[in-house]
């Protein structure tokens, strides 16, 4: 008789705690659903990010140093950090220079600017932990730099091009708890291997 109400009171406890797991979950659903389907301009929709760009042509990193813009900073240089605006559901990004607070834009003839009001990119993701940006305004133009660290003009790039990918590195000495990306330490040893891979 005492095990039979036992295992009653037993059930009885397991069905409450299931009971009140289940409105903990529900409120906690609905919160995460009211905030991923609130207003597109609304900033939770947005994620935001530092880190560097590394080109896969310069063994460099891309830089912003006000108008100018190449692919010739340092790890860790003051000019490559870069602060990036990535929508939550979505490809487009913002690039901002944090030092120079100027962002990556793209000319209507395809020169690479830097400029106070933001440009939207679309974020490519390739082979080898590599990303290809193509401009969200100008279809098929992308992001690139040749052999120096100059800027390629838009209509002179292509995705399969060298000069269009690029590397997410964090910067040197940075730890971000948050990290949503999955960062790669370049050497010029796996620079050569991911270069061979391509042709």
């Amino acid at each position: 008789l005492f095990d039979d109400r036992a295992t009653g009171l037993e059930a009885s406890g397991e069905k409450l705690l299931v009971a009140c797991l289940s409105k903990v979950d529900s409120a906690d659903f609905r919160i995460y659903i009211e905030n991923h389907t609130r207003n597109p301009d609304d900033l939770s929709r947005k994620q935001v990010r530092i880190y560097q760009l590394y080109s896969r042509t310069t063994g460099k990193h891309v830089q912003i140093m006000g108008k100018k813009i190449n692919a010739n900073g340092d790890d860790g240089g003051k000019y490559a950090l870069l602060v990036v605006e990535t929508e939550t559901f979505g490809s487009h990004i913002r690039i901002k220079g944090k030092e120079s607070e100027h962002y990556i834009c793209m000319t209507e003839k395809g020169k690479i600017v830097g400029r106070v009001s933001e440009c939207v990119f679309v974020e490519e993701f390739l082979e080898n932990n590599y990303t290809a940006l193509v401009s969200a305004k100008y279809k098929g133009w992308y992001l690139g730099f040749n052999r120096k660290g100059r800027p390629k003009k838009g209509p002179q790039t292509t995705q399969k091009q060298q000069e269009a990918h690029f590397m997410k590195r964090q910067p040197k000495g940075w730890v971000d708890p948050l990290e949503e990306f999955r960062f790669t330490t370049v050497t010029k040893r796996t620079r050569r291997a991911r270069s061979h891979t391509f042709h």
